[in-house]
């Protein structure tokens, strides 16, 4: 099975973004061994697909293996699946687990089943990576996961998080590292097309989106549409913290605090100032 010439351009940009968040964030070291989550959707084949790349010129040795996890939903092309990750060179590891009968089981109808799901097939890729000897875990999360996580959590939990480039898991075993974290979603899914990766839809289980994920996208396009660059502004933001200006007591020095106040002076808050730039460019050594 060959692939498609992908678009060169995008190609480049990405394998920037992607260099730049394991430069910045050690993601990957010397030596490692590294699960790459494969669900047949444009992100992670995205992922794997730039990892090879750079794996070809990068500064350090490091494994790839390619994982998917067959759930048992109805109609999951499994062998299709493992026939185009097996053209592409890749270690791959085909798992097949029956989760998709708990998963309806324990899901109240008419509810989403992607977070039981979620949870399920997190626990197995973690035991599967441990019984691999891998040293990471690599998931095609990117920009746009990131920024509507925070949302979600602020909105709906009252905390301001997200998804951590790099987060050791809480059995000690695993690492996982999200090497998409720069990269928006909208170029990844132009890239999947350039590239034609055989996409499977999400909806063999016959559920959708996380319906309180879908409330946040929407909200971020309609505000995006009167204020362009209003995600990168907030992604900015995740990466620009002042922590004195919030209300976590933990983190609060005692010393009053000086400077602008934004609802006296607006200095960040006003229309002149979107969208804001993106951070700061560093060139990567996976990239030189």
């Amino acid at each position: 099975m060959t692939q498609a010439a992908p678009d060169r351009k995008l190609e480049k940009r990405l394998l920037h973004q992607v260099g730049r968040a394991i430069q910045e964030f050690g993601l990957i070291e010397d030596g490692d061994r590294i699960l790459v989550g494969i669900s047949g959707g444009k992100d992670s084949f995205t992922l794997l697909h730039l990892l090879q790349r750079l794996r070809e010129r990068a500064p350090v040795s490091f494994e790839l293996i390619a994982c998917n996890l067959d759930q048992g939903h109805p109609g999951f092309p499994a062998l299709k699946l493992e026939e185009y990750l097996r053209a592409q060179g890749c270690q791959v590891l085909m798992l097949r687990e029956d989760t998709y009968s708990v998963v309806k089981r324990l899901t109240p109808e008419g509810a989403t089943a992607c977070a039981v799901c979620s949870r399920l097939r997190r626990g197995i890729l973690y035991t599967a990576a441990a019984g691999m000897g891998c040293s990471k875990i690599a998931l095609g999360h990117h920009r746009d996961d990131l920024i509507e996580s925070l949302l979600l959590s602020m909105f709906f939990a009252g905390k301001m998080r997200s998804m951590p480039p790099k987060l050791r898991a809480d059995d000690g075993r695993n690492t996982v590292i999200r090497p998409l974290c720069f990269s928006a979603e909208a170029d990844i899914a132009a890239f999947a097309r350039s590239a034609e990766f055989p996409i499977i839809p999400c909806d063999l289980c016959g559920t959708q989106e996380n319906l309180q994920r879908r409330r946040v996208k929407r909200l971020l396009s309609d505000v995006e549409r009167d204020h362009p660059g209003v995600r990168a502004s907030i992604f900015a933001a995740m990466g620009n913290v002042m922590s004195a200006h919030l209300l976590d007591a933990r983190l609060y020095p005692r010393d009053a605090q000086t400077g602008a106040d934004p609802w006296i002076d607006e200095d960040d808050c006003g229309d002149v100032k979107l969208p804001l730039g993106p951070l700061p460019q560093r060139v990567s050594r996976f990239e030189q």
